[in-house]
Parts: C-alpha cells; structure tokens; sequence
C-alpha cells in the first residue's frame, strides 16, 4: 500500500519562463494556459522563482514599476521531488500556502508542475479501484485478515465498513489506514470484534 507519488499526478510540461519575461507576456501565458503561476527559470532550466497570479496584482496595485519577471517572482522557488508522495506535496502547499509546485529532478531541472487540480484528481478514483485497494492492499496484505469476514462499501469516495475483526484493538487500525487510502472522503466504521483486548474501540461508531 502506497500512496501516489508526485510523479503519477503532476503535469509533464510545465509552463516556464526567464528572468527577462515580461509582465505582459507572463500575463498572458497565465490568461493562455488557465494556470495561476509559473517558474522563473535560470539559463541552465533550474527555478530561480515563482511568479504568480498575485505577484502580479500585488505589483500592479504597489505601481512598483517591475517589468520583468526577475523583479515581480518570488524566491525562492518552493519545489517538489517525483518520488515525494503526494501526501508531502499537498502538505508543503498548505504550509507555504501556494497552489502549484515544480517539480525538480536530481541536478534541479524542472520536469514538470503539480498543482492543487492535479491533487484533487484523486478524490475522482473510481470508487471500485478504492474497494479493491482496501481489501488487497490494506486487508488482506497489510493487516492479514480475512476479506471474507469485512465488508468494504465505497460510495463517491466514502467508505462503509462492516464485518467483524478478530480484537477490538484493530478497529481503529483498520480505519486510520482506510482514511490513508488516496480518493477517500470519509470511513463509516461499523465494525464488530470478537475480542475486547481492552481498548476503547466502539461499535458502529463513524470515523471522522
């Protein structure tokens, strides 16, 4: 079991631009190609900055004057790595509070961009690839338990759990990595358990 990697979702081509581009024509790459930023890139293709849709309105507004895209980027570029999970992506966007990432390869070349609409293509995984993801990966080869005894409902991404488990204690266990699976919403846990082992686990309680 594995999240996506930034890899699997970002887009392949990215919309670059130089230090010398200027702020009409970025504004009309953003206007083209219905994205909100893009990197600034140095000679050798490595991200110097990121301009974006509110570097631009900000420096309109200031009448600062900056005419290029090396006087409007903010810098440094935040980037993100292929083989990062997606996970980590989406969490370094909400800490910076951007909305698109480069990605970079080893030597720092941008290979591609991710951003919050490639990240929100996981919560469109057809709902019978999330069930098979549960009851493959998450039931039968992490946890080691019978498929034959849970039953795994996925309905727009939400997942009703049923059946019963072996100790009260994998309750929560089954739960928290359902919630991990990419494309979940939501788990309704209305798991029993054949054994109370001591925890505080309660039947037909929905995860939130």
């Amino acid at each position: 079991m594995r999240h996506r990697s930034v890899a699997d979702m970002m887009t392949p081509t990215a919309v670059t631009v130089q230090r010398g581009t200027t702020f009409k024509e970025i504004a009309r790459l953003l206007g083209e190609f219905r994205i909100t930023a893009v990197p600034v890139l140095d000679d050798d293709g490595r991200p110097v900055g990121v301009v974006s849709e509110a570097d631009l309105l900000h420096r309109y507004g200031e009448g600062s004057g900056a005419e290029t895209a090396e006087g409007l980027m903010s810098s440094p570029a935040i980037t993100a790595r292929p083989e990062w999970s997606v996970v980590r992506a989406a969490r370094l966007m909400r800490q910076k509070q951007v909305k698109r990432l480069p990605v970079v390869d080893r030597e720092n070349r941008v290979i591609g961009v991710l951003s919050r609409s490639d990240l929100l293509q996981l919560f469109l995984r057809r709902d019978r690839a999330i069930q098979e993801e549960i009851l493959e990966d998450v039931l039968t080869r992490t946890l080691r338990l019978r498929p034959s005894d849970l039953t795994v409902e996925v309905r727009d991404g939400l997942v009703t759990l049923s059946g019963t488990v072996p100790r009260a204690s994998l309750v929560p266990v089954v739960v928290r990595l359902c919630q991990s699976v990419d494309g979940v919403v939501d788990v309704v846990d209305r798991l029993a358990y054949a054994d109370d082992d001591g925890t505080d686990a309660t039947e037909g309680t929905d995860a939130t």
